[in-house]
């Protein structure tokens, strides 16, 4: 039987412990091994984009210079379609310096009942991966999952809004599924399973 050949290594642009740990896992048998920016000292980078890729962009390119390995970046949050979009790219400033999601998600809640009993909770859950070569080269790839904001929020599973996120045919929300269940159905892996359909996990890249 042949050596296995040793995994390559990516550098994984994110500070956020909940996306580290569904990415480390959406990543457990492909032929990467990814290196947390933590664990490599890297800074956060400033999120001034106007878009999820955008944002992803920067961060991947960042984290890249930076460790010289190509990097792999998420960016991800909940549109609330009653909001005009929001909280969207500014899901995490939402939850405040401390990243207090307790806030972020009772600041909603308000927001949405300043509209009235017939507000529209519906949301999307987006999420965008990208992937960063070592020539500055990237490429994007979009989840995204629909479903309804609930209150109160419901399960202590997830995080961020998850919560309160009850996606289209399940009845429970995603703050009330098993860490595996949502690994298998959430925007995260929807982006995963187009990036893993494209060439970035094989051969040298």
């Amino acid at each position: 039987m042949g050596a296995v050949a040793p995994k390559r290594q990516w550098v994984l642009a994110s500070h956020n412990a909940g996306k580290v740990r569904e990415l480390m896992a959406l990543f457990e048998d492909a032929p990467v091994r990814l290196r947390p920016a933590t664990a490599l000292g890297l800074p956060e980078t400033e999120e001034t984009g106007t878009t999820f890729e955008a944002n992803a962009v920067l961060k991947a390119l960042a984290a890249m210079n930076a460790a010289g390995m190509l990097a792999l970046a998420d960016d991800s949050g909940v549109e609330a379609h009653g909001l005009n979009g929001e909280p969207g790219i500014h899901t995490a400033r939402w939850a405040g310096p401390n990243k207090d999601f307790t806030i972020a998600r009772q600041r909603l809640q308000e927001q949405l009942i300043e509209l009235g009993p017939m507000a529209d909770r519906r949301a999307t859950y987006v999420c965008v991966l990208c992937v960063a070569q070592l020539d500055a080269t990237v490429d994007t790839f979009r989840g995204e999952t629909h479903g309804t904001l609930v209150w109160p929020p419901r399960g202590d599973l997830g995080y961020g809004f998850e919560p309160m996120f009850l996606p289209d045919g399940y009845a429970v929300t995603y703050g009330e599924m098993t860490f595996e269940r949502r690994l298998r159905v959430n925007a995260r892996a929807q982006a995963m399973r187009k990036l893993a359909a494209a060439s970035f996990l094989i051969g040298d890249t």
